[in-house]
Order: C-alpha cells, then sequence, then structure tokens
C-alpha cells in the first residue's frame, strides 16, 4: 500500500482524534583512550546537546510537522543529561506564540514532544555512548513521521530504533470508523534513500493490523576518523583494538547477537 499523497485525503466526518506516536531512539558513539579524554568528552557532548540545544531541534521539529508550540520546559541534570517538553497543538499555522497561562502546563492538551538525553563514559574499555530519546505524540491531521530526516540529520546516529504505533479511531464522512488514515509498508517508506544507504544492517517488524511498526539500523562503515575524539589519535597504536570492541558495542545495542 501506498502512502496516501495530498490529493488522496481521507474525508471524515469531524476532528480526526488517531493518536499517533512516534519515538526515536538513537545512539552515539565515541572512541576515547584515557580517563581525561573521557572526562573531557562528556563535558563537550553534555555542552553540545543542552536542554537549550535539544529544545531548539524540538522547535524545529515543531515546524516540519506544522504544528503549533505552546508551551515549553527544560532540564539539565547533574552530573550528565537533559530532557524537555514541549506542548503541541494540531492546529495549524506556524505562529510560534508562548503561551504563558498555567492551564496549559496543567495538561498536555491534543500533543506533546518530550526528549531526554543520557551521555555515558563509564565504560572500562573507553567507548563512549550518547543514547537520545525524542517522543511525539500527536492527535489530528499531524504526522510525526515527517520528522525522521531531520533527526537523522541533527545527531550522528550510529545505531537507530524508531518505533510507531496508532491508537484510537476515528470515523469517516458516512460515520464508519478507521483506525489509520494514513497506509504504508515500513518506516523506511519516510527515510531518504540516501540516509538509508549509510545502514548496513536494517530490519523491520511490522503488524499493520495493530498498527505497530519499527525500524531497526545500525551503520555500515565504521570510519575511526568519525569515532575517535581526538584526530591525533588516528596513528594511535591501540585503534585497531579499540574499532573491535566499538563495532561489539554497535552490534550489542543493535541485539545483532
Amino acid at each position: 500500500m501506498k502512502h496516501l499523497s495530498g490529493e488522496q485525503k481521507v474525508k471524515l466526518s469531524g476532528f480526526n482524534n488517531l493518536t499517533k506516536i512516534l519515538s526515536f531512539n538513537l545512539y552515539d558513539f565515541c572512541i576515547t583512550f584515557e580517563e581525561k579524554q573521557r572526562e573531557e568528552y562528556i563535558n563537550w557532548i553534555n555542552e553540545k546537546y543542552s536542554s537549550q540545544k535539544i529544545l531548539e531541534i524540538s522547535r524545529h521539529i515543531c515546524e516540519i510537522i506544522d504544528s503549533d508550540i505552546i508551551n515549553e520546559s527544560k532540564m539539565d541534570y547533574e552530573p550528565v543529561g537533559a530532557s524537555t517538553m514541549t506542548l503541541m497543538s494540531d492546529v495549524k499555522g506556524g505562529k510560534w506564540e508562548e503561551v504563558k497561562s498555567s492551564a496549559y502546563s496543567a495538561h498536555l492538551t491534543k500533543s506533546h514532544l518530550t526528549s531526554h538525553t543520557y551521555p555515558d563514559a563509564s565504560a572500562p574499555n573507553g567507548i563512549c555512548t550518547f543514547r537520545v530519546d525524542f517522543d511525539i505524540a500527536t492527535c489530528g491531521e499531524i504526522i510525526p513521521l515527517k520528522a525522521i530526516n531531520y533527526l537523522f540529520e541533527a545527531f550522528e546516529c550510529d545505531v537507530v530504533y524508531i518505533d510507531y504505533v496508532i491508537r484510537g479511531y476515528t470515523r469517516l464522512s458516512d460515520g464508519k470508523k478507521i483506525y489509520n488514515d494514513e497506509y504504508f509498508n515500513s518506516i523506511q517508506d519516510f527515510i531518504r534513500q540516501d540516509i538509508r544507504d549509510q545502514y548496513g544492517f536494517r530490519s523491520d517488524l511490522n503488524i499493520p493490523r495493530d498498527n505497530i511498526w519499527q525500524t531497526k539500523l545500525m551503520l555500515k562503515d565504521i570510519d575511526p576518523k568519525r569515532f575517535i575524539y581526538k584526530e591525533n589519535d588516528i596513528n594511535h597504536p591501540d585503534l585497531p583494538e579499540k574499532i573491535r570492541l566499538l563495532s561489539d558495542e554497535m552490534k550489542e545495542v543493535y541485539h545483532l547477537y
């Protein structure tokens, strides 16, 4: 089945109250050779992706999926990590007005976007991991899958898990219930070909009857320049062993074995 185009919109009897939930979970790995490098890396990644930086990414996601921001919150954690929450409206218009009313803060209205970061430099083998979770829950005509390509661009995604679920039902103009207003074979249908080509391992778990989809991806080429923290470590004698450890770590996170 093909994804519905703009000319093939489903005619509904009223408000589209289907709940669509996209979960984008990425892992970004880094090779370090000593304790000082680990400390530097964790400080660098924590600053690069502070709650303010993640909030800016969330704002751009809202722009992509054509959703207005109602309210925002952010939190940085000690010693590492950050969280953000964006309350959204499915009323389209891109006004970017920040509503200060506490009434909006008391509940999640119709749509929301949350993010969490998890920097980890505690592995004794020097393989550092930066994990990010984005969860986008919407109601109405908004399709959160439209934000996927931007999320790949906003981060270095070495291993990725993407889950998509649709819940509830809405009605056609004749009153018939429908449980999905968009039809596609795989989440990968929404990922650009040039992005897909970067990943040697791609697997799908698709249960369209239950409105459940999952895609997993793992980077194809392990270029040492992508993963070393310091450029001058490209000739480090321990680099081949570090690459082997990195490969094993990626495969384990991907659940390849």
